[in-house]
């Protein structure tokens, strides 16, 4: 593998709308990438990636690499959506999933140093070394938003009600969806809301049939080597609350922990045994205008174990299906109309170097190559739940997306109080 030093060159999405701009002006296919915390980096950024539809099971499959202090090299960059129909029975709008192979990429360490890695050992190409000395300006991107549909929403939040009631389920996370028309690009509209939101888990994939512009927070998968890690997420409050209130919430510790038995109970199928365990549970991060609840589990699978395998038995997230799992899925299929398509899916890199990280695909806009543009947002309902304050929380989600070409370009709180008193105790975060 090839490891060139190539300096300070400046942020990710700069980086990424500049290598946009080249490729294109080549001919060449859009570039792929994951900016924030991924594989111990600030960003991962393949040049160029070919990413064509492929079947749900070959997403991924690579070998897991085991080197854990730094470079990537290469690998498959791709995306699976969520897979369950909605209860209009309509097919997907983007492919199911979809991705293609990178020989190098850009990575942007912990230092804000950048590196090209090459596992064929090839030098940086002219055009990337080109792109790089000249950043374009900032985009001018946005998407003309719709109304999300309130009264269908309400309904599946009552419907779920019941089923909790009726003993079908304990939880589960009923999504709405705004649709819109793109003004721009997708990469402009990507790189401008990962540079002012800066997400811990972005990632963007883009091609013929559309883009995936994800701003998650959640880690679905880290797999390197054997060792495999999840870091579900259950309670948010806003930045200006105090964090403690997440630990004192009865509701959003119990659903935490109840994800988390979940979590243990989807690797525990594919995991060496007596290999799961959970040494993070229940800690308060900050993540951009949110305080978050996060844990995670982890175990040790087999390094041959195909990464369908694996898939398999954990996907998709317990975070945004529910309990028991696989009654959630059937029940929500039927309260949500729309298929959620990629929202709630994931989005990541397979390296035969570093392993696999994979997000879960939350704050996630779906492109079509039309310029549509579909926006899933939803949130986890328990017996406590009210339909109008699940609403709001839906509102809340959706404003970093549906509001940020209003506002000044600066640091947005991801969410804020909703009208007539202070934001309810922490709601779950789809």
């Amino acid at each position: 593998m090839r490891i060139d030093r190539l300096g300070g060159l400046g942020d990710a999405p700069a980086i990424l709308r500049a290598l946009a701009a080249a490729a294109s002006h080549a001919g060449l296919p859009s570039p792929a990438a994951l900016i924030g915390d991924w594989f111990g980096s600030r960003a991962v950024i393949a040049p160029t990636v070919t990413a064509a539809p492929v079947a749900p099971r070959d997403v991924f499959d690579v070998t897991p690499g085991g080197r854990s202090d730094g470079p990537v090299g290469g690998g498959w960059f791709g995306y699976l959506s969520y897979p369950d129909a909605g209860g209009d029975g309509r097919g997907p709008r983007i492919p199911e999933a979809a991705g293609g192979w990178s020989d190098a990429v850009l990575r942007c360490d912990r230092d804000g140093i950048w590196w090209h890695e090459s596992l064929t050992g090839a030098m940086l190409p002219d055009w990337v070394t080109q792109a790089l000395q000249s950043i374009p300006a900032e985009p001018d991107a946005a998407v003309a938003w719709g109304v999300a549909d309130r009264d269908t929403h309400q309904r599946g939040v009552l419907a779920c009600l019941e089923a909790i009631a009726a003993g079908e389920v304990y939880q589960a996370c009923v999504c709405t969806q705004i649709t819109g028309r793109l003004q721009g690009t997708p990469v402009d509209f990507f790189t401008e809301a990962a540079a002012r939101t800066q997400p811990a888990r972005a990632a963007y994939l883009a091609g013929d049939w559309g883009a995936v512009a994800s701003l998650s927070p959640e880690l679905f998968l880290r797999r390197c080597g054997e060792d495999v890690a999840s870091s579900p997420i259950k309670g948010t409050l806003p930045a200006s609350a105090d964090p403690a209130e997440l630990r004192a919430s009865v509701k959003d510790v119990a659903e935490n922990i109840m994800i988390v038995d979940l979590v243990r109970n989807d690797l525990g199928r594919v995991a060496h045994t007596g290999s799961v365990s959970v040494p993070e549970l229940l800690a308060v991060r900050p993540a951009p205008g949110v305080w978050h609840l996060v844990s995670t589990v982890t175990a040790r699978v087999p390094v041959e174990l195909p990464m369908a395998a694996v898939l398999a038995a954990t996907f998709p997230p317990a975070s945004v299906t529910g309990t028991p799992k696989a009654r959630a899925r059937e029940l929500l299929a039927d309260w949500e109309p729309d298929r959620r398509g990629i929202y709630c899916g994931t989005v990541g890199l397979a390296s035969p170097i570093a392993g696999c990280e994979l997000n879960v695909a939350i704050r996630t806009v779906e492109f079509g190559a039309d310029g549509s543009a579909v926006l899933g947002v939803g949130g986890g309902i328990t017996a406590d739940s009210d339909p109008a304050r699940e609403w709001e929380e839906c509102l809340h989600k959706a404003a970093p997306f549906t509001a940020a070409h209003a506002a000044p370009r600066h640091r947005v709180p991801a969410a804020t109080a909703p009208r007539g008193g202070p934001r309810p105790p922490a709601r779950t975060h789809p």
